[in-house]
């Protein structure tokens, strides 16, 4: 009441100094336009500065006047609120100083034992690291010590085991598949893998370099042999007696071996060698006739050499058929058992684009030997002139030589065919030329 009272007497405009917009210059600049005429050159500043002052002094002693009726409540008020002040700063200070020792406590019952658990961890983990990578090196040793006792069988060293059993080529099969399990553990080598961190081990690498790369090259080049001189006919001409059943057993198991092998190492190895064959086969037997064209006194040897290749060919073809795929030792290839042909044979009858291999040979013996055979008659002289003249005998030994080498050889079981057709081609390619 007192306040309101005095704010009443006081002539001070409180309203425009509690103006939240009050500006000091604009107020300042308007006493000076009211105590002086705009017009006067020199201004009067005193006036509006004594008014200034002369309100200064009185807001003092307003406040003053205040302070002085309100001292005891505002003590009290002082008083009371630093009284719980106090009382709150205890009690917060008696709060933290219980979450301080709860803190402590924490930490040393479970931050600390956290801590030491988790280096333990970090032990472990890497001791399990150790132990894995320990158990992949060891079972690499072993299959590569296997590895090379199974090449002892095969008859690449000379310890004990190849004078035992010196050329066991069944041992190239178990080879081949020892070898391929050590491949695929090394090959294996993302992260959570058995194959993890054996590329960094030295005794590894040496395993690699002295154990599996040549065992593998051995391997390869063994059954690439084995199928290069694959042999089961008794037509060709030769000083030695025919192969006896027991001989040509042998020789189709010895095959199979090499076959087994190379499609375990690589599919693609074998297909190649098999190519490699056919394509040896085809070059030999058309230089010969080609040869024996010109000098026919020779043609019937030369002819019963061409029917001893086809023979081996059927027999091959033969042998093909009744070997299955190997089923795949990793798990990842698994999956591809379902789109894996039903024997070897299948693969090699897709990549020539025939449905059979002596098909294949005769026909594409006529096809390389008709330009050659024009070349001759081209030639003219007393070849082509001999040939014209036992064009009927030609046409005859050449059938003959089809018929002949279309039929398998003892023990074969063969595909029966329409063998004429390949005998007409054949006797096509030399006698058409001999008509023109």
């Amino acid at each position: 009441m007192a306040m309101a009272e005095d704010d009443k007497r006081s002539y001070i405009d409180y309203d425009t100094f509690l103006d939240p917009d009050f500006s000091p210059t604009a107020f300042a600049n308007s006493l000076v336009i009211a105590t002086n005429n705009p017009s006067d050159t020199p201004i009067d500043l005193s006036t509006p500065l004594s008014k200034v002052l002369f309100d200064i002094q009185e807001i003092d002693t307003h406040i003053h006047n205040l302070t002085t009726r309100s001292a005891i409540p505002l003590l009290t008020y002082t008083k009371d609120q630093a009284d719980a002040g106090e009382r709150i700063v205890a009690d917060v200070e008696a709060q933290v100083a219980s979450l301080t020792e709860g803190y402590q406590r924490l930490q040393k019952e479970v931050i600390e034992q956290y801590e030491e658990a988790d280096e333990v961890r970090i032990a472990v983990e890497r001791l399990w690291e150790t132990v894995r990578v320990g158990r992949s090196v060891a079972r690499c040793l072993t299959l590569g010590r296997q590895l090379e006792t199974q090449m002892a069988e095969v008859g690449e060293s000379g310890g004990a085991a190849a004078q035992v059993k010196k050329g066991d080529h069944r041992a190239m099969i178990r080879a081949s598949n020892t070898l391929l399990s050590t491949r695929q553990i090394l090959a294996a080598s993302g992260p959570d893998e058995e194959g993890e961190h054996l590329s960094k081990i030295n005794l590894i690498t040496y395993l690699q370099n002295s154990v599996l790369t040549p065992a593998e090259t051995t391997l390869r080049n063994r059954a690439q042999q084995i199928i290069r001189e694959f042999s089961m006919s008794s037509l060709a001409p030769s000083s030695s007696a025919p192969a006896t059943y027991a001989q040509s057993e042998e020789t189709k198991s010895r095959t199979t071996s090499a076959l087994l092998t190379l499609q375990i190492l690589n599919p693609r190895l074998l297909l190649a060698a098999l190519q490699a064959y056919l394509r040896t086969s085809l070059t030999s037997s058309l230089a010969s006739i080609a040869r024996a064209l010109g000098n026919l006194p020779t043609l019937d040897r030369t002819l019963l050499e061409v029917s001893a290749r086809c023979q081996n060919i059927l027999a091959l073809e033969s042998l093909l058929d009744t070997i299955k795929p190997p089923q795949p030792v990793s798990p990842e290839a698994g999956d591809q058992t379902e789109n894996q042909a039903g024997n070897l044979l299948e693969p090699l009858l897709a990549a020539l684009d025939t449905s059979s291999l002596p098909s294949f040979f005769w026909r594409s013996l006529a096809e390389g030997l008709a330009p050659r055979v024009g070349d001759l008659v081209g030639k003219g002289g007393v070849s082509a002139r001999a040939l014209r003249s036992q064009k009927e005998r030609v046409k005859d030994s050449i059938r003959e030589c089809v018929l002949r080498g279309s039929q398998g050889p003892g023990g074969i079981k063969v595909r029966a065919g329409a063998w004429e057709r390949e005998a007409a081609v054949m006797i096509g390619s030399v006698i058409g030329s001999l008509g023109r």
